[in-house]
């Protein structure tokens, strides 16, 4: 049985999908990336040790507008998982993160932030089955469509930022859709995932970075599956894609 089609509309005030050169400011890509994408489905409906979503195509429905903004930032990271976990089972004394520092923390910075403001889309995406599961993609597809067409989310999705938070309703099969914006736009090369996505993912993965020829014609932006040869992996030092 062949995936079908899962369409998403989302919108928001503002947005900022970082170009992973730029290592201080941030400076965001014109377009959402494949992961931003990926990341907003997730929000919606995920099963990672069942399946992934695979984005295959992004319309661009407002114009590309960007907006300066100057946002603090805390320095400090939030641990690993299995550390916040011990506090959640008050296994161990939480430990905040302080916004103001002194000697002995690091406290938060000011960084400047180009993003894009009044951004508005339609995602295309299409659930890919790990081994095993392939006879679970309708049941799949169906609780996704539920979920979405009742506004239902694991967590708020955002637009890279989580501060940016990103809106969505169900795009139904047959329903009359704004055509997108006459955009035509060379890219270069874009963050197309910070994951292996070849396989199910743990909690103890290392980074994947993964990249592709990144083209806007008459305001799509195609996605080529992760499989591809058009999508260029990066191997670490320590793991490989």
């Amino acid at each position: 049985m062949e995936a079908k089609d899962q369409a998403i509309e989302v919108w928001g005030e503002l947005a900022c999908f970082t170009r992973p050169e730029m290592k201080v400011e941030r400076f965001s890509y014109p377009v959402i990336t494949p992961s931003a994408a990926r990341g907003i489905y997730d929000a919606i409906y995920c099963k990672p040790v069942e399946f992934r979503w695979q984005i295959t195509h992004v319309e661009i429905l407002k114009p590309i507008s960007y907006i300066a903004l100057r946002r603090n930032e805390v320095k400090d990271r939030v641990p690993p998982e299995r550390t916040v976990l011990r506090w959640m089972k008050g296994e161990a004394e939480p430990e905040p993160l302080w916004a103001d520092g002194n000697e002995d923390m690091k406290g938060r910075t000011q960084r400047q932030t180009m993003a894009l403001r009044d951004v508005h889309y339609h995602l295309h995406a299409r659930v890919h089955p790990w081994p095993g599961f392939e006879d679970g993609l309708q049941g799949l597809e169906m609780q996704f469509r539920r979920r979405a067409a009742a506004g239902k989310c694991i967590y708020q999705p955002y637009f890279g930022c989580r501060e940016f938070p990103a809106f969505f309703k169900l795009l139904e099969p047959n329903a009359t859709a704004s055509p997108p914006q006459p955009v035509e736009l060379k890219i270069g090369l874009m963050l197309y995932d910070v994951f292996d996505l070849s396989r199910p993912g743990t909690n103890e993965d290392r980074p994947c970075i993964s990249l592709f020829p990144a083209e806007v014609q008459s305001g799509v932006l195609r996605i080529p599956d992760y499989a591809s040869d058009e999508v260029l992996k990066v191997a670490g030092r320590e793991h490989s894609c």
